[in-house]
């Protein structure tokens, strides 16, 4: 379960990222809370210290490396039993000498694509996915059945483009069709490592398999007590505060959460600003996209946010 950050243990993970793609992972050693799970290097900061001078001397003293720190990956509040923690993950990209280790713990470089979630010790979990996922969720348009084969070549395009994430979102189609288009994308999406997600479709996305997923309505949160799909296929929760992050923790991989800013789909919504996703965000240990009013120009500001990125619909086609 999450935990606020306010008296918490603060911890940092470094996602050391080699230039194949792989990340490094340490398996914790017999004896040790969690022992036999994997996990990100770092370990906790000492008083006064800052994090990026306290995750080089982590580094430093269990691998034996002299990193250098890049961006923040994500932030996890979370409780282990009674202990809270707030794990501070960052991204390394350069570092002199050669990892070893001096801990005792074994080591392995990893496709960060094909890392078993359930081998890693439950915060870095989000961490992994975090570094999974894309800064971008392209929404599709509402628009009617008669627009799909326009819609089909969008997507394709899109996905041919680099978009890795995308919610089809079709209101006014039939289940039945956006299930075909879903199907017949899916193996492009499948070789460019690309993910469809359907919206609220659960059992559509069960049928069609791996890299297809979901994305759940805040109401759909309260009827779920664990994931309805395997973790190959992803699982997006639609959050608009606290109480449903707190709910899509236990049943989604990431969250969108709106509206952050005036959007044309839901004009009489108030938006909450970046002060308030950066608060809620905080407090979540999902990856969380901003949604409402985005565009690329504000991927820097959720980053630096602590989300994500961002999604959206117009300024995404």
């Amino acid at each position: 379960m999450t935990a606020t950050t306010a008296g918490a243990m603060h911890v940092m993970a470094g996602v050391m990222l080699d230039p194949q793609g792989r990340v490094l992972l340490a398996q914790r050693p017999p004896g040790k809370h969690l022992a036999g799970l994997w996990e990100f290097p770092g370990g906790k900061l000492e008083a006064g210290e800052a994090p990026a001078d306290g995750l080089v001397r982590e580094l430093q003293e269990e691998l034996g490396v002299e990193a250098t720190i890049s961006e923040s990956l994500i932030r996890v509040p979370w409780c282990y039993g009674q202990r809270s923690l707030l794990l501070d993950a960052r991204v390394v990209r350069v570092w002199r000498g050669e990892p070893a280790s001096l801990d005792g713990q074994a080591l392995q470089w990893c496709d960060p694509h094909e890392v078993d979630l359930d081998l890693l010790a439950p915060a870095d979990r989000h961490i992994l996915r975090a570094l999974q996922l894309p800064v971008r969720y392209a929404i599709t348009a509402d628009v009617p059945p008669s627009a799909s084969e326009e819609w089909r070549q969008r997507v394709r395009k899109a996905m041919a483009a680099g978009e890795r994430m995308i919610l089809l979102r079709f209101p006014q189609w039939p289940v039945s069709l956006v299930r075909a288009l879903a199907a017949d994308l899916l193996p492009e999406a499948r070789a460019q490592g690309g993910h469809l997600l359907l919206s609220s479709d659960v059992e559509g996305a069960r049928v069609l398999g791996e890299g297809a997923g979901v994305q759940l309505k805040a109401a759909q949160l309260s009827t779920l007590h664990a994931r309805p799909l395997p973790p190959t296929q992803w699982i997006g929760a639609s959050c608009h505060h606290e109480d449903d992050l707190r709910r899509a923790l236990d049943v989604a991989d990431f969250a969108t959460l709106s509206p952050v800013a005036l959007t044309a789909t839901h004009p009489n919504a108030t938006p909450m600003g970046w002060a308030g996703f950066e608060a809620l965000v905080g407090e979540s240990a999902l990856p969380v996209y901003a949604l409402g009013g985005m565009s690329s120009a504000q991927i820097d500001t959720a980053r630096q946010a602590g989300g994500q990125g961002v999604a959206g619909i117009r300024g995404f086609w």
